[in-house]
């Protein structure tokens, strides 16, 4: 493999590669936006300048913030610091983004890996300057902090101060937290490496080829009901030939999360993402009581119906996703799929077509499949001074089409939200899924407007139901197989045997009798990123096709001024929780019943289905 610097093309290069390109060719995505190559001057100049900088800042500002709460004008003090911190944020995120960016087109190059660990490590040396900042903060108390956002500059930050401060009763000593800061490195972010790049190099025997992760997946959607087989039993395959490797990371991980929340208190061992994503534990655990008391309406009555659509007793779980005797399998060209998902969005509001064609024309998407590649999908939003990136691996199925609608959802998201800036842009986990589900929503209501013919009507009504029991009793069966997993880890290391053993337990409750898990299956945990890269970001995606639900109903029923309010509120970023977000629609998330609004909609569907029977 080559040791020289990763180019990239420069903007004139990608817009007219792009102008040159048949609109079927799947683009790959133009980074130079954040830096022309890993060897860039931009790249070295803002290394050095962040390592300068933050010194600096140290200097300027360590020990002074108590003093300067008290002080007259002290509020106006502080908010010049804000402000030189957030541009200290922007230009390490745009560092670390292309870096995460590049690594993300092939983890499986020791060139990108290595960059990729470079910078990592560099950030956060650079970034451990800087730690001393958020301490201090939330070591004021809220007398101080309430007389200093007196001041309008600092006021502006409020909604970050809030934020930042609910992790007040829970923050160690300075020396503690800077630890752990520093070993994040050599920690945690060198399993996540790990156990990347154990997947990226999986491969999976499939028609006598070596197939990556991903096209083993797609094959489970196939209509040829062997290749499923063949499919879901290479996945088998491969996955227990390597669950060693990803039993002991899982294990570390959980150990190493126990570790820290026993350090800072935390009285649940989700507590720490609750507060990450601004929302109450009260609420989730009504969500996951409402969607698991679903079960037997949601996925349970669907399955049953599945199966005898396809003719079968019960279904294999390698059939859970196969695609529907009438359902229109034809591969759908990346032309078609761009113009189908920008018509909907125009259909809602222009400016949100707007928005999302640039991802288009602009070089900000990468489409192909290929080996190394980062699995599955996602939207990266880099840094407010840039724009996001959005990774798909498409391959031509209607869920791919879909898929493309969620993460340009993300995009349109970021785009709008990036105004708050580096530290307000962000949005909670729970919130941040808001716009790509309702994107997918948008979809999937104009492609079911333009089809007249019952039958393919009724399969994608089926395929849509799909893609909602995926998103909230899958992802709630997620959440709870993490809450099993930590909590019995608290106990030892757990077997491979163990954890498959509550894998299937957790997964045969959710989905029902008419799914035989069979053997195989028990260790197809496994390749689930989000338990090692986020522990309990699941539930966001429950979270965020519920609320969708309901804000889609007041939308159908109300649709003047909608759209004005609908980007209103993916303006807003982070600096507006829940409630605040939700109320000019008259939702309330921390109501009980808003819940079971939201899975109605589910249920509805399920019961057109069977009308239709």
């Amino acid at each position: 493999m080559s040791k020289l610097p990763i180019p990239v093309r420069s903007p004139a290069e990608a817009a007219a590669a792009a102008a040159r390109a048949p609109r079927d060719v799947l683009p790959v995505w133009d980074l130079s936006d954040l830096y022309s190559g890993t060897d860039a001057p931009a790249l070295t100049a803002d290394l050095e300048a962040a390592a300068v900088s933050a010194r600096a800042f140290t200097a300027d500002w360590r020990g002074k913030l108590q003093g300067l709460a008290r002080a007259p004008q002290g509020g106006e003090r502080i908010a010049e610091a804000m402000r030189a911190y957030e541009s200290l944020q922007d230009k390490l995120g745009r560092v670390i983004s292309y870096a995460g960016l590049l690594y993300a087109t092939d983890n499986t190059d020791p060139v990108k890996a290595k960059f990729y660990g470079d910078m990592q490590e560099r950030v956060t040396a650079i970034s451990t300057d800087l730690l001393f900042f958020t301490l201090e903060l939330n070591r004021l108390s809220d007398a101080d902090m309430a007389a200093a956002l007196t001041s309008p500059a600092l006021a502006h930050y409020a909604p970050w101060l809030r934020d930042l401060r609910a992790m007040q009763p829970y923050q160690l000593s300075d020396e503690l937290e800077t630890l752990l800061h520093e070993k994040s490195v050599s920690g945690r972010g060198a399993w996540n490496r790990l156990y990347d790049e154990t997947l990226s190099r999986l491969t999976f025997d499939i028609d006598g080829e070596a197939k990556p992760l991903e096209a083993a997946l797609s094959r489970l959607s196939d209509r040829d009901g062997k290749k499923r087989e063949e499919a879901a039993r290479a996945l088998a395959k491969t996955f227990e030939a390597n669950i060693g490797t990803l039993t002991l990371v899982t294990n570390t991980l959980a150990k190493d999360k126990e570790i820290e929340d026993r350090w800072r208190k935390f009285a649940d061992i989700a507590d720490s993402r609750h507060i990450a994503n601004c929302v109450e534990a009260p609420v989730v655990a009504a969500l996951v009581d409402a969607v698991r008391q679903s079960y037997p309406q949601l996925s349970h009555r669907y399955y049953a119906m599945k199966a005898k659509w396809m003719g079968l007793e019960r279904l294999e779980y390698w059939d859970r996703n196969a695609p529907l005797p009438d359902a229109d399998d034809a591969f759908i060209p990346w032309g078609q799929a761009r113009d189908t998902v920008l018509d909907a969005y125009r259909g809602f509001t222009p400016q949100m077509a707007d928005i999302a064609g640039q991802f288009f024309d602009k070089g900000w998407i990468d489409a192909p499949l290929r080996p190394g590649k980062a699995t599955g999908a996602f939207a990266h939003p880099t840094v407010p001074s840039a724009h996001p990136y959005v990774l798909v691996n498409y391959q031509g199925k209607t869920r791919d089409v879909m898929t493309l609608a969620h993460e340009l959802g993300h995009g349109v998201h970021q785009v709008l939200a990036g105004a708050q800036g580096a530290l307000m842009a962000d949005t909670p986990l729970t919130l941040a899924e808001t716009a790509s589900v309702f994107g997918e929503m948008l979809t999937f209501r104009k492609l079911l407007a333009d089809t007249t013919d019952p039958k393919r009507r009724k399969a994608m009504i089926a395929g849509k139901v799909e893609d909602m029991l995926n998103t909230v009793v899958r992802q709630i069966a997620f959440y709870t197989f993490e809450r099993r997993i930590h909590t019995e880890r608290r106990n030892g290391e757990l077997t491979a045997e163990q954890i498959g053993k509550i894998w299937m337990e957790v997964q045969a409750e959710s989905l029902g009798p008419a799914i035989h898990l069979g053997a195989g299956y028990e260790n197809y945990w496994c390749y689930i990123s989000h338990f090692i890269h986020a522990p309990f970001y699941v539930y966001a995606y429950a979270f965020g096709d519920c609320l969708v639900n309901s804000l889609y109903a007041v939308y159908a029923q109300a649709s003047d001024g909608f759209a004005e309010r609908y980007l209103d509120m993916l303006k807003a970023g982070g600096t507006l929780r829940h409630k605040e977000l939700l109320a000019p629609f008259g939702l309330d998330a921390s109501d009980p019943a808003f819940w079971d609004k939201g899975l109605s909609v589910i249920r509805g569907l399920i019961d057109e289905l069977e009308a239709a029977e």
